[in-house]
């Protein structure tokens, strides 16, 4: 039975696609098919693969109910890797989605399939707790949180922590927490280091030992369409993004 990994923290601009697309193409990488899902209207991880935000069915059409996900589910143009596109039309979901019939478990339900065809399932969730994520959590076994060495990195981390309990008492209780990865992190500045420090103290045993640089490559891989394993697969970005896989999946 493979595994589903929501990718999630409702702060912005943190790396949660990066490290969706990056962990997911390094999984892929060592053999294992793997599947990217795309659950953010912003359709980030979809283009950082390389394909179109028009494709059609995409995950709007999955939660509706108006595809399956064998027909939703693409190849990328890596090897073991498929990917659920998403679309701007997404967005309407949040409104949507509530009054439909079940609506926290549609994707949970779309997505049964994929844990006999695929090895790791990685859920790209948008910067907020609106019900796309909530769908996403419902639907996950386990939630990894990209956090970026800023001054904000503990900031709204309690509010994604209560919601990830709130669904561990109700839709959802197998969810538990992959672990948070350290993103964006530049250890020249005192501010870095300071910021990783306080998070390790607080969340000793959750904390990734492999930290995420700040790294040129990083940044310019998805207006090549490709993962930075892919772009530059010696640079250090690339690097780290190869250690996180091997942490994530020695956790299971």
């Amino acid at each position: 039975m493979g595994t589903i990994y929501a990718v999630a923290n409702q702060k912005g601009g943190v790396g949660k696609t990066t490290t969706a697309v990056n962990a997911a193409a390094c999984v892929a990488e060592a053999g294992y098919e793997t599947l990217l899902v795309d659950v953010d209207p912003q359709c980030n991880a979809t283009v950082g693969l390389g394909l179109a935000k028009d494709l059609e069915p995409n995950v709007y059409d999955l939660l509706a109910g108006e595809a399956t996900l064998e027909e939703a589910a693409r190849d990328s143009d890596i090897p073991d890797l498929a990917i659920v596109p998403s679309t701007p039309e997404l967005a309407g979901a949040t409104v949507e989605l509530p009054q439909l019939e079940g609506s926290q478990t549609r994707l949970r339900d779309a997505l049964a399939p994929a844990r006999e065809r695929y090895a790791f399932t990685f859920l790209d969730c948008p910067p907020s707790l609106g019900p796309l994520t909530v769908g996403a959590l419902v639907a996950a076994d386990r939630v990894l949180v990209p956090v970026q060495t800023e001054y904000y990195a503990l900031e709204g981390l309690a509010g994604l922590l209560d919601t990830v309990r709130t669904i561990q008492r109700g839709a959802n209780p197998r969810l538990s927490l992959a672990g948070m990865v350290l993103t964006m992190h530049d250890g020249r500045t005192r501010l870095a280091q300071d910021v990783e420090r306080e998070v390790r103290e607080h969340f000793p045993e959750l904390v990734f030992d492999t930290v995420i640089p700040r790294n040129v490559r990083i940044g310019e891989a998805p207006s090549f369409g490709l993962p930075v394993i892919h772009h530059d697969p010696h640079c250090a970005g690339a690097e780290a993004y190869f250690a996180l896989a091997k942490e994530v999946a020695a956790r299971g």
